[in-house]
This record gives C-alpha cells, sequence and structure tokens, in this order.
C-alpha cells in the first residue's frame, strides 16, 4: 500500500483513496476517462499520427505558464511535490497531443460535413414556452382560455405555472430534437408557429403541461450544430474502438 496523505497520526493510502472513489461514485467516470484516452492514443500510434518535439515543447511551455511554473526549478518542484518524474511529465504531454490530433483527424471538416447532410433533420431546432399546472381542470381550462386569447400565454405563465420559468413567462427557449420527451417532441416538431399543444400528463400524473411553439430553425450547420456533430463524431469512433479491446476495470 501506498500512502497517499496523513493527517496527523493517521495515514490514507491508495486502497483507502479507491474506496472512497468507488463509494461516492467517482471511480467509474474516472476510469471511463482513462480508458478513452488510452483507446484515443493506441489508435493515433496505430495510425501514423506523429508528435514533434518542438509541439511538445510547446504544450509543456503552457502548462507551465498556466500553473505560473515560470523557472526550471519551479517546475522540477511543482513535479517532485506530486511524485511524479520529467519522463512522466512528457508521457503526459506526448499522450495529450495524440489524443487531440487523433479527435480532430475523426471529427474533421469533411466528417462533419458528411454527418450533417446525412442526419440534418436531427438539428432541427424549435423555441418554445410552456405553462405547467397541478390538474387537470385547470389545464383544459387554461388551453381553452389560451385558443381565445393566445397573446396572454406569458402573463398566464407567470400568473399560474408551477414551473420556474413561470417567473420567465413560460419560456424555454431553444430546443434541438432529443432535448424533450419522445412523445410531446414529435408533435411539438410537427406543429406550427403559433401552434398550440396538450395539456400532457406527467408519468406520475401529477402535473398537466400546455406548450406553445414560438419559432421553428431548420438544421443549418452553424457553430453549435458543428460542435454537437463533433462530440457525436468522437463518441461513436470511442464506442467502436471499446468494441476491439477486452476492458476490464479491477
Amino acid at each position: 500500500m501506498t500512502a497517499i496523505v496523513r493527517i496527523d497520526d493517521e495515514v490514507v493510502d491508495d486502497a483507502e483513496f479507491i474506496r472512497l472513489l468507488k463509494l461516492t461514485g467517482q471511480f467509474e467516470s474516472l476510469i471511463e476517462q482513462l480508458v478513452r484516452e488510452k483507446l484515443t492514443v493506441h489508435a493515433a500510434k496505430k495510425h501514423g499520427v506523429t508528435i514533434s518535439a518542438d509541439e511538445i515543447q510547446q504544450r509543456a511551455d503552457q502548462f507551465r505558464r498556466v500553473r505560473g511554473l515560470h523557472r526550471a526549478a519551479d517546475t522540477n518542484q511543482y513535479l517532485d511535490a506530486m511524485g511524479v518524474s520529467l519522463d512522466q511529465f512528457e508521457a503526459f504531454i506526448t499522450d495529450g497531443l495524440y489524443q487531440e490530433k487523433m479527435l480532430d483527424r475523426i471529427a474533421d471538416e469533411g466528417a462533419i460535413e458528411a454527418y450533417f447532410s446525412l442526419n440534418s433533420p436531427k438539428f432541427d431546432a424549435i423555441e418554445v414556452s410552456h405553462i405547467v399546472l397541478d390538474s387537470e381542470g385547470k389545464a383544459k381550462e387554461m388551453i381553452s382560455y389560451l385558443h381565445d386569447d393566445p397573446d396572454g400565454f406569458a402573463e398566464m405563465a407567470r400568473e399560474h405555472s408551477i414551473a420556474d420559468t413561470g417567473a420567465a413567462g413560460g419560456v424555454i427557449g431553444k430546443v434541438l430534437r432529443g432535448s424533450l420527451k419522445p412523445d410531446i417532441e414529435a408533435k411539438i416538431f410537427n406543429a406550427a408557429v403559433g401552434d398550440l399543444l396538450g395539456p400532457f400528463v406527467s408519468a406520475d400524473r401529477s402535473c398537466f403541461e400546455i406548450f406553445a411553439v414560438t419559432a421553428k430553425y431548420p438544421a443549418a450547420l452553424d457553430a453549435d450544430v458543428a460542435a454537437e456533430i463533433k462530440r457525436l463524431l468522437r463518441e461513436e469512433w470511442l464506442m467502436a474502438r471499446a468494441q476491439e479491446h477486452i476492458i476490464e476495470a479491477r
């Protein structure tokens, strides 16, 4: 066992530290992150990704500047305090560069455009507001009122909605497909601007929700959508790589 920290006469070792991570639910996420990083580095090397000495030096210099380690002596002291050797530090920097280069290759501009072309409906967006009420009777009465006076939606939300959004007139804002429950989403995305939908009952029948569609945004490959596609491409790639290896957490 290796001691991690001492508190007076009490020593916390690595076994206790790992046990704490497991009991607090943090162990699995750290293992997942580690596996993702290792798989990416292995793939980068397999695909001939190269890292130059200048790139390592620049990234190491950036690491030091961020942490205020302006002199070599400061860096050495910092690493000594953590029990990390210079070789281990260089390996950490190099692996980080491998990961970035490999993930950039997976989700380059061409891949993003191709994914968008095949999946553009997934990135349609709508703008909606809602009113949440605690009884079916109130909800039916409300939607009947709103059909007669749709311009009163925001005021009714402020006065009657039990949701946190009530104070803002019920505004949820812009949402992509996949953000709402499937049965509600299908109806809302097929609605026209100005349509009222509902009331929709919650699973436990404790509340009833009315939606108003205030705007529709056909899919466009803007910066936000490109960032989401890049994330999806990386996730799909990592899932595929995980199937190629035997991975066991101990």
